[in-house]
């Protein structure tokens, strides 16, 4: 939330989560910084679930956000473009989706992260849970391994907004919060989590878990 509130403005605007998932973003939003926060999702059953605390939820896809040209001050997706069908067009919806001004916060998966953290699939049978080395193959047998999830590197994400009416405010890979490591290993857990947030913005943050990307938009033109 420190980075979102960095990069974005959230108090008193207009907020729209792209991939609601269960709520726990567009709540915390809304309790902390502005009431006006909507958000949709693919999945009928998380967004019944997101409505508890963010009743403006509603089912929809990526690539046809349901709602007018030049709207939100900010939107979020976050670990939601790797998922869905046409990121390109699911990027273009974000940008015409925007006000002029706005920003869209973009957090997904690095390809040079050393582990793939979506399961993986083999001889038709899926495996759930972190994997190594995946991400590191080349294309046609990463992708018959991980057919059902994306992963990205710099330029490719970049790429998905080339020609749009937008410019880069930051672009930086960023580590987890490894609330899993620190439960079991307390603080030792908390020492690696630390250690590793030391190599943000240094070169080594090309391991890191994903991307943080933050375009602003610059002109209000139609996108068709």
């Amino acid at each position: 939330m420190q980075m979102i509130a960095k990069w974005a403005k959230l108090q008193d605007t207009q907020v729209l989560i792209d991939g609601v998932g269960v709520g726990m973003y567009a709540a915390q939003i809304r309790k902390r910084y502005t009431p006006h926060v909507e958000a949709f999702d693919i999945e009928i059953e998380r967004v019944a679930e997101a409505r508890e605390e963010t009743p403006h939820a509603v089912v929809a896809a990526a690539e046809r956000i349901p709602y007018p040209a030049n709207t939100f001050d900010t939107i979020l997706s976050h670990e939601v473009l790797e998922h869905v069908d046409n990121d390109r067009v699911a990027v273009r919806e974000m940008v015409r989706t925007l006000k002029t001004g706005g920003r869209i916060v973009i957090f997904a998966p690095n390809r040079w992260y050393p582990f793939e953290t979506h399961g993986y699939y083999w001889r038709g049978e899926y495996h759930f849970g972190n994997t190594p080395l995946i991400n590191y193959l080349p294309d046609m047998w990463r992708n018959q391994l991980a057919p059902h999830v994306k992963a990205y590197t710099s330029r490719g994400l970049r790429h998905l907004f080339h020609r749009l009416p937008i410019r880069i405010v930051t672009h930086r890979r960023v580590y987890g919060g490894y609330d899993n490591i620190i439960a079991r290993l307390g603080g030792t857990g908390r020492i690696v989590r630390d250690s590793l947030y030391a190599f943000e913005g240094t070169p080594l943050d090309i391991f890191g878990l994903s991307h943080l990307l933050v375009v602003e938009k610059v002109s209000a033109v139609q996108l068709v």
